[in-house]
């Protein structure tokens, strides 16, 4: 499955059969619980048109499939019977996994975005497809009990650093992880027992931040999303993705920012990707490696509690002009509502957000960049897992009544 919109249209299901229009409004349902969050079935009635007793058969069978449930609202002192408070099923879960040069993260995200579980597995060295697999099953072997006795598991959603054959889960390049044409969603599906899918970490960032974090309702918006990888974006274009003619849009990263730069592994000179690079933010900190809320407790004021050291200031400063230029280029290009950053950049972007603005305000054709918004993803380092799990759930949103745990 391929991901090509933030969120589909919700509307009252239309059809050439009884059961279609059933499985559609079933879809409808419960992607608004998903996506938008707890809500009274007169809420439900109001938002997808549908009558009153329709939305009531819906949310019985939604409750008789295990994918939602009920709960009786707080007294609010009003005269009549309060209506009923239906809550996707945080229970139905994916298993997520996120491969990278330094580390293999491991999640279990509930329908609602609701993280269960994260766990970053450091690695000696860069992984290979078979030694993620490994892993990855030894870590789920560690929580199958659990996993067993609490959730029901609907498949597996892997973000990969790199290009990805979402239709197979085949990664056709991921140049730092020294994959190439390898297979992944298959051993990993393999050796879990579950279905997998597999596509760009960034593509699936995207999603994640459009539907529930700081791009909720922007249907024009640029992502960054930068790691030990390397840095990849994402392009939301009238609400849908922007995918290119091979479905690889979004290679931000080998944007030109230095002509006389250093020489990326693409074999290009002067790369976004090298100029602003965790691995140089790394090497100023005096570490090899971190995770991101780690390295916002060092470069984030309000976390860190005290000012830089002068060589790190120099270095985040450098980058978030380097940073400023590319998203100038990029607000010319793609002219969007917003621009949001994760991963690292989103805590460069935390260091000092006035000067990133400022800059990219200077380096911005014309008026352009005015009134563009600049955040950091408000998913922080959940991003990526949440980004993944919405890849896992997408059968199930799009018919829960053909779903068979």
């Amino acid at each position: 499955m391929t991901l090509t919109r933030a969120s589909r249209p919700l509307s009252a299901g239309v059809g050439n059969s009884n059961d279609q229009t059933r499985r559609h409004n079933l879809s409808t349902i419960l992607t608004m619980l998903h996506h938008g969050g707890a809500q009274t079935r007169a809420q439900l009635t109001r938002q997808s048109g549908l009558n009153r007793s329709t939305i009531g058969a819906l949310v019985t069978e939604l409750a008789e499939l295990g994918l939602a449930y009920e709960t009786e609202p707080e007294d609010s002192g009003l005269v009549g019977r309060p209506s009923p408070i239906v809550h996707a099923n945080e229970k139905v879960v994916a298993v997520t996994v996120n491969p990278d040069v330094d580390a293999i993260t491991i999640g279990v995200v509930g329908l609602g975005a609701e993280l269960h579980k994260r766990i970053r597995f450091e690695t000696a060295s860069v992984p290979t497809v078979r030694e993620a697999v490994n892993v990855v099953s030894a870590v789920l072997a560690g929580m199958r009990s659990e996993l067993d006795a609490q959730f029901r598991v609907v498949g597996v959603g892997i973000a990969i650093p790199g290009l990805v054959n979402s239709d197979d889960g085949t990664v056709l390049l991921a140049p730092h992880l020294g994959w190439h044409d390898e297979a992944v969603a298959e051993p990993i599906s393999a050796a879990l027992g579950y279905p997998a899918r597999a596509a760009n970490d960034a593509g699936l960032a995207t999603v994640a931040e459009s539907l529930f974090g700081s791009g909720r309702g922007v249907n024009d918006l640029v992502y960054l999303n930068g790691s030990a990888s390397g840095i990849g974006g994402g392009v939301l274009a009238g609400g849908s993705m922007l995918r290119g003619a091979q479905g690889f849009a979004g290679e931000l990263g080998h944007t030109l920012v230095n002509s006389a730069g250093i020489r990326c592994h693409c074999g290009k000179v002067g790369c976004l990707e090298t100029e602003v690079n965790l691995g140089r933010l790394l090497a100023v900190l005096g570490r090899d490696s971190l995770g991101l809320d780690e390295l916002d407790a060092l470069l984030v004021p309000d976390a860190a509690g005290g000012a830089l050291a002068p060589e790190v200031q120099a270095e985040v400063d450098r980058q978030l002009d380097v940073l400023a230029l590319a998203i100038g280029n990029f607000i010319s290009v793609f002219n969007p509502e917003s621009f949001v950053l994760g991963g690292f950049l989103g805590s460069l972007y935390g260091a000092n957000p006035e000067r990133l603005r400022a800059a990219v305000k200077d380096v911005t054709l014309g008026t352009l960049g005015d009134s563009v918004r600049i955040d950091r993803a408000q998913l922080r380092s959940r991003l990526l897992t949440i980004g993944a799990a919405e890849l896992a759930f997408g059968d199930v949103l799009a018919d829960p009544a053909g779903m068979h745990f």
